[in-house]
């Protein structure tokens, strides 16, 4: 068709144990690439998984005509974000499409929508379901919000530009996750929202366990949770120990404790007063580091205007 989008598009899909929807998603993601752009690659992420999810991909490829189509499968379970991450740097095209998830629960339509968002000057076009189905997804991106200035949902694919890709390579070697440094890259995004006409699949356990930890690892690598949270433990055993000072003193001038008590409590006080004070530097020093490689920012604008010749 000559209205197609001469553009080179790819798109990377992440893969695990996702034997019963994969050849399903997969038949549409081809019909809509190739109705809709003269080039397009799909690069499928297998990340190690345990079924028969490459046989069926390789299976539906066959129905392919110019798409190009590309199993990238991991040495071993390395979850969603360092797949996706790999499937990046193999991808050539202009814009990359990422599904983290291959959830059917939208119109195919939205895949287009989203590349037309994109060509109104955006470098992310994020399409999210309208509101958190998970309980522990809504309390995730809650949270994140209330410490830090960026505003998350749960997603179930993003469009981004070529140009964002590079910048975020060239700011960090290693991208813990790629939303948060998408949202801070300092290039402007928009989001579609859509109503979900069907339940998401069931993660495996492996994959649970992986967003689990990434959720956590997340709110303490970009954000103060882990530092808060640290220091009002820290605070409250330093005053905890101090008022065991106070009281081993009451008891020792006001009553006949037993002998030895008074100087057994005041040292195990002072000595968990000084414990916990140097907990107190260790964890602001660890939070240091943490700013320095993980947040660390080299200037971002989104614009220059220049007034004057």
């Amino acid at each position: 068709m000559d209205n197609k989008e001469k553009i080179f598009i790819s798109a990377v899909v992440y893969v695990h144990n996702y034997e019963q929807e994969i050849g399903s998603f997969l038949t549409k993601l081809i019909t809509e690439l190739e109705s809709r752009f003269q080039n397009a690659e799909i690069i499928l992420v297998d990340d190690a998984s345990s079924d028969q999810s490459a046989e069926k991909i390789r299976e539906v490829s066959r129905s392919s005509s110019s798409c190009s189509i590309t199993i990238l499968r991991m040495s071993s379970f390395h979850g969603l974000e360092m797949s996706v991450n790999a499937g990046n740097d193999l991808a050539i095209g202009d814009m990359i499409y990422e599904f983290d998830s291959i959830a059917c629960d939208y119109p195919f339509e939205l895949i287009f929508q989203a590349y037309q968002k994109m060509r109104e000057g955006y470098d992310l076009v994020s399409v999210s379901p309208d509101k958190n189905r998970r309980y522990s997804s809504w309390l995730f991106y809650r949270l994140f919000a209330r410490l830090t200035d960026i505003r998350m949902d749960t997603e179930r694919f993003r469009i981004v530009s070529r140009r964002l890709i590079n910048r975020v390579n060239d700011d960090n070697v290693l991208i813990p996750y790629r939303k948060v440094i998408y949202q801070t890259s300092g290039f402007q995004g928009a989001r579609i929202t859509f109503q979900p006409d069907l339940k998401q699949p069931q993660l495996d356990s492996a994959a649970g366990r992986f967003r689990s930890t990434l959720a956590m690892d997340s709110l303490i690598l970009f954000t103060e949770f882990g530092y808060r949270f640290s220091m009002a433990m820290t605070v409250s055993m330093m005053l905890i120990s101090l008022l065991m000072t106070v009281y081993s003193v009451i008891i020792y001038l006001a009553a006949e404790p037993v002998e030895g008590w008074t100087t057994t409590i005041l040292f195990l006080s002072i000595a968990f007063f000084g414990m916990f004070g140097i907990l107190t530097v260790i964890i602001r020093y660890l939070q240091l580091l943490i700013n320095l490689v993980f947040k660390r920012k080299h200037y971002h604008f989104s614009s220059i205007e220049k007034l004057t010749k």
